[in-house]
């Protein structure tokens, strides 16, 4: 997992915590990032099966 990785993937499960789900602007405003950054760094973390999203219920499992 890269450095931005881990910041994302921290911001999400500090957010979970908090029953929040974080938004792509709060995402960006976070991490200083741009959107395309954001969602390649998300796409990574789904495919190592760090981070799951369930559709049903719109909620990242952790």
């Amino acid at each position: 997992m890269t450095d931005f990785e881990r910041k994302v993937y921290q911001i999400i499960v500090n957010m979970h915590l908090y029953g929040k789900n974080p938004t792509m602007d709060d995402l960006k405003r976070k991490t200083g990032k741009s959107e395309e950054d954001i969602r390649a760094a998300v796409k990574n973390l789904l495919m190592k099966g760090v981070l799951k999203w369930n559709k049903k219920e719109r909620k990242w499992i952790i």
